[in-house]
Parts: C-alpha cells; sequence; structure tokens
C-alpha cells in the first residue's frame, strides 16, 4: 500500500470530522479534495465508510443525553414523542436513498463540477437562510411537533446531490420552518444517527465483497481522524452558531466552491 495513500486517507479523514456536523458538505470536501489527490476508493465506498467515525463521536458526545431518553422513553410522553419525531425525519432519506443509490454513487459522486455548483448555490442560500429575523416558534428539539420533523426530513433528501450538505438542508429548512438556530444545528445532530448509520450500514452491505485488506486499513486511517476532529467539532458548534450564526459557513461554501471551479478549470 503506497505511503500517499494512507496520507491521502488520513488528509480525508480530518476533512470528513471537520465538515460532517458543519452545513458545507463532508460528502463535496471528500469528493473534492480526492479528486485533486487523486485519491481512489473501491466504489466510492471509503467516502461513505468513514462516516462511523463522525457518528460514533456524536453518540459519544451525546451519550448522557441518549441514555437519558431511553431510560425515559417508556413512560416519559415527551422522549417518546421526539424519539418518533427522529426517526420520522429519518425514514425519506432512507427510502429514496435506497431507490436511487446508484444514481447517486456512479453519477453525482462522479461529477465534481455539479458539486462545486451546488455548494456555492446553496452558500448564497444559507446566506439568505441566516439573515431571515424573525421570531422562532420552536426553540428546543424535544418539542419538535411530528410535522415539523417529517418537513425537514424531506428537505434532508436534498442532500442526496454531493455539494447541498445534509447538515446544511436540515438546518436551513428547520430555520425556514420557524426554529432557532442553535435547536435546528441540535435537531441535525440528532438526525444524523439514524441517517449516517444507515448509510454507513447500507453501503457496506452492497460493497463488503470488494473491499480487500488495503482498502480496510485505508478505511481505518480516515475513520479514526475523522472521530477526533468531530469530536472537537460537535463539542463547540452549538455555542458557535448561537452566538456568530452561520454565515461563515456560507462564505466557505461559496470560497470552496469557486477555487474547485477554478482547479477543474486548470486541472481537470
Amino acid at each position: 500500500m503506497a505511503e500517499q495513500t494512507i496520507i491521502g486517507a488520513l488528509l480525508l479523514g480530518l476533512i470528513e470530522g471537520l465538515t460532517e456536523f458543519l452545513p458545507v458538505s463532508s460528502t463535496g470536501h471528500l469528493l473534492l479534495a480526492g479528486h485533486f489527490l487523486g485519491f481512489e476508493s473501491t466504489g466510492k465506498t471509503f467516502e461513505v465508510l468513514i462516516q462511523l467515525g463522525a457518528i460514533l463521536a456524536i453518540l459519544s458526545v451525546y451519550f448522557t443525553r441518549l441514555w437519558q431518553l431511553l431510560l425515559a422513553f417508556p413512560t416519559d410522553r415527551r422522549a417518546r414523542r421526539f424519539v418518533f419525531a427522529i426517526v420520522l425525519a429519518f425514514l425519506p432519506a432512507a427510502v429514496i436513498g435506497v431507490i436511487a443509490y446508484s444514481f447517486i454513487k456512479t453519477v453525482l459522486f462522479e461529477t465534481p463540477l455539479l458539486i462545486c455548483i451546488v455548494l456555492i448555490i446553496g452558500g448564497f442560500v444559507l446566506m439568505a437562510v441566516d439573515r431571515i429575523k424573525r421570531p422562532a416558534r420552536y426553540t428546543d428539539v424535544m418539542d419538535f411537533p411530528l410535522a415539523l420533523a417529517f418537513k425537514i426530513g424531506l428537505i434532508q433528501c436534498l442532500a442526496m446531490i454531493p455539494g447541498t450538505s445534509r447538515s446544511g438542508a436540515t438546518i436551513a429548512g428547520a430555520l425556514l420552518l420557524g426554529t432557532d438556530k442553535r435547536s435546528a444545528a441540535e435537531f441535525s445532530f440528532f438526525l444524523a444517527m439514524p441517517t449516517m448509520a444507515g448509510a454507513f450500514t447500507y453501503d457496506l452491505y452492497r460493497n463488503y465483497n470488494q473491499l480487500s485488506a488495503d482498502d480496510v486499513t485505508v478505511i481505518a486511517v480516515g475513520f479514526v481522524a475523522a472521530f477526533i476532529t468531530a469530536v472537537i467539532v460537535v463539542r463547540s458548534l452549538l455555542d458557535f452558531v448561537s452566538r456568530y450564526g452561520f454565515a461563515l459557513f456560507a462564505w466557505w461554501r461559496i470560497v470552496v466552491g469557486t477555487a474547485g471551479l477554478i482547479g477543474l478549470y486548470f486541472w481537470p
């Protein structure tokens, strides 16, 4: 196994952990970085499977909260409604992800030009949504109505297009539907758990027989790097967006998308 492959896996793992829970599109960043680094993974599986690191990161940070929900579920109506809200929000992505799996992996994942354009468009959308000033109707994720959760889940499906951002779609959708910034980001965190776990499991099921020992090693390197950086991001993001909003991430998307377009022009 080439040393540059391990270094590439390490860099991509750091990018995954850094961007997974930010509204900037981790998949878009991974695919663009992999394109310019010349990093090739079997069936584009690396980019999905290293999400396990980010999943475990958010589970570790939210372990106490999740344990309390589990204990309260049998007797607490509010806890049950919240769990049902997350499951309901997850279902649209689960159905569409299975139906459109081949198209997503073989067409959308292989189109860096589309990723750059979507990053830029999404940046302007996020900037516009961030500037909306109106009283929030929902400020606690535990009190999100089931209908609101399902609508956010439908909006999350836009993230099937690389560059859109799963967290960006859910956060922007939640803000437009009347939540405040902190609860929008927190709901996105909780929704990430079943969504990313589902994507990981289904992709592994579809591709495990194609993976070699070298592939497993490369994925393990990316997983560890993703876990470490994702823990840092999850622990700090809610406080950051509560104070500063999402404008920084909107500009981040625009800059990365523009840089990607320039890079594709000179190094297609």
